[in-house]
C-alpha cells in the first residue's frame, strides 16, 4: 500500500509507515507544499496513493468519490490539554 502524508500532518508519520515496509512520501518531499487540493489528489490518483490529511474538505465524497481514488484517510484528532 502506498501513501501521501499532507503538509498538514508531521513528516514522523511517512517515517514510521516506511520503518513497517510501507511505501510513504509526503506533500513536502515532492515540493507539493501549498498545492491546491486537486493537485494533490491528482497526484495521489497518477501514483495510486492513499492520502492521509487532516484537511476536511477531502471528506466530500460528491467532490471526491471514494471509488475513483486508491483512498483518503481524513484524520481527526482530539488534542487533550494535561
Amino acid at each position: 500500500m502506498k501513501f501521501k502524508i499532507d503538509e498538514n500532518l508531521p513528516v514522523e508519520i511517512a517515517d514510521i509507515l516506511k520503518s513497517v515496509n510501507y511505501d510513504a512520501v509526503t506533500v513536502i518531499d515532492q515540493g507539493l507544499t501549498s498545492a491546491r487540493d486537486n493537485t494533490i489528489i491528482n497526484v495521489c490518483l497518477k501514483e495510486e496513493r492513499v492520502l492521509v490529511t487532516l484537511d476536511l474538505d477531502f471528506a466530500d465524497v460528491c467532490t471526491y468519490p471514494p471509488e475513483q481514488y486508491a483512498g483518503i484517510m481524513v484524520i481527526r484528532v482530539n488534542i487533550q490539554e494535561k
